[in-house]
């Protein structure tokens, strides 16, 4: 009996460890609430977090917001999609041309108004450069900043002219970041699951 008991027992149990480990160090899952991200994640959209997976420029990410975002309460999270990295110098173009450390950066991944007007409607109609930006940002008013700090990144929706993200409040550190998103399945898993 006992050892008919332990037969089911040890491999349920050795089941729902591997399943927590996946959890916690590899893969976990997050929905989307909004429409920050539009159009290539929707309202509601189901989505894959990858723990471990290296964050490059143009990977789409979610993190802890709380203390980030001003106003992000404690268990927020957000999703945007990384535009510079740690040591990155930004500047983005009236015209809607965005170049990272003095190189294009094409943003296939949303239209021409929204690189152009929708980027820029609420922050600078003339573009800006992580220096001109900073200088609205509480947490940085006083300091010169002209690349990404080390341990930071630079995010933004892709639906720019809604998206409340890093031209607002400034930079996500890393040890706020829960994951790379992947997006398995649909016809945009090629502009999320895009990056340099």
């Amino acid at each position: 009996m006992i050892k008919g008991l332990l037969g089911w027992i040890i491999p349920i149990a050795v089941g729902v460890l591997i399943a927590l480990a996946l959890k916690t160090y590899l893969v976990s899952f997050a929905k989307v609430d909004g429409s920050s991200m539009y159009p290539n994640l929707h309202n509601n959209e189901r989505l894959v977090l990858l723990k471990n997976k290296p964050i490059k420029r143009l990977s789409v990410v979610v993190f802890d917001a709380h203390n980030v975002a001003p106003g992000a309460k404690a268990k927020t999270y957000y999703v945007k999609r990384v535009i510079a990295l740690p040591g990155d110098k930004l500047v983005y173009t009236k015209t809607g041309k965005l170049y990272v450390n003095g190189k294009y950066v094409k943003q296939s991944f949303i239209s021409k108004q929204q690189q152009k007007s929708g980027t820029l409607s609420n922050v600078s109609q003339n573009g800006f450069t992580l220096n001109s930006i900073s200088k609205k940002w509480p947490r940085y008013k006083s300091q010169k900043i002209v690349k990404v700090p080390k341990g930071d990144y630079f995010v933004m929706g892709d639906n720019r002219a809604i998206s409340y993200d890093s031209r607002y409040w400034g930079f996500v550190p890393k040890s706020k970041m829960a994951g790379v998103v992947y997006v398995p399945w649909g016809n945009h898993k090629a502009e999320v699951n895009k990056a340099s």
